[in-house]
């Protein structure tokens, strides 16, 4: 069953990537003429007034479950714009991130993706996102290992880099909207930077985690992400190599808890280390 799930999760995921590329000029390039797209704002806000959410990812977030609606009907659906099925896992449940990095995508910054998850009893089986801009597929199957489809066709293995000093390692983290969580993560990033490498902040936690699965970074860690954020990446990194430390399926961003990903060369000391700095312990919401 869980192939059949990601043959269903990369066909939607692709469908949604293809719509995305077609709307963000038409909402947003040089030639649009509106903030109003068929009777909506084009840009609203959600938690605060820094939390974007465009019309395009509603849109998104529709054509995703039309098509699953054709593909899975009767299957639970959890999303980031439309809610869903949050207090039960019980079977397979759908989750949905339509533009993970909204900010890169209102900025025009090329680093956003689409992240469809199968998850069977709140376990991730099968996991595909897509790098819009790029328009590259990153895909896993629990058990399975995971790939990266590029833009000609060509799929290869992904496999975490093979760091095996923490002080060398490559981070990617992200921030969240409130001023306290923020105040929280920008202290534990203080202490962590003169131990590790570097810090990237990309904007996607869904690419985050594929960047530790492809190894353009060594580790990720995050506060406060909610399940679409972290269900189809953490397992395209898990079986590419990676170590992950997840928050319940049943979670929600409010709680604060981490999520990490890192290369197996340097899982405990990396662990250890966030734990020295705190940052282990949830930093929930405002």
């Amino acid at each position: 069953m869980s192939r059949a799930l990601l043959e269903v999760a990369e066909d939607v995921a692709r469908a949604a990537a293809a719509h995305v590329r077609v709307r963000r000029p038409e909402v947003f390039g040089p030639d649009a003429v509106s903030d109003v797209q068929g009777g909506r704002s084009a840009v609203t806000t959600k938690s605060t007034p820094t939390d974007p959410v465009t019309i395009v990812d509603t849109e998104t977030e529709e054509v995703l479950r039309g098509l699953l609606a054709e593909r899975r009907p009767g299957d639970a659906i959890l999303g980031e714009e439309g809610g869903g099925s949050t207090g039960s896992t019980a079977g397979v449940r759908w989750v949905l991130d339509p533009i993970d990095g909204t900010v890169n995508f209102l900025y025009g910054i090329p680093a956003y993706a689409i992240s469809v998850a199968a998850q069977v009893d709140g376990v991730s089986v099968a996991g595909v996102v897509v790098d819009v801009a790029r328009d590259i597929v990153y895909s896993a199957l629990r058990g399975g290992g995971a790939t990266a489809t590029e833009s000609d066709g060509s799929t290869r293995k992904l496999s975490c880099n093979p760091v095996a000093d923490v002080s060398l390692a490559l981070v990617a983290t992200g921030f969240g909207y409130g001023a306290l969580r923020r105040t929280g993560q920008g202290r534990i990033i203080g202490e962590l930077l003169p131990l590790i490498r570097d810090i990237r902040r990309i904007g996607s936690a869904a690419l985050d985690l594929c960047m530790v699965a492809s190894g353009a970074v060594d580790a990720h860690f995050e506060h406060g992400l909610s399940p679409w954020d972290w269900a189809a990446g953490s397992l395209i990194a898990e079986e590419a190599g990676a170590a992950v430390v997840l928050p319940l399926p049943t979670s929600s961003s409010g709680e604060g808890a981490v999520t990490v990903a890192v290369a197996p060369g340097i899982e405990r000391e990396f662990l250890e280390l966030l734990q020295t700095v705190g940052a282990m312990d949830p930093i929930p919401s405002d």
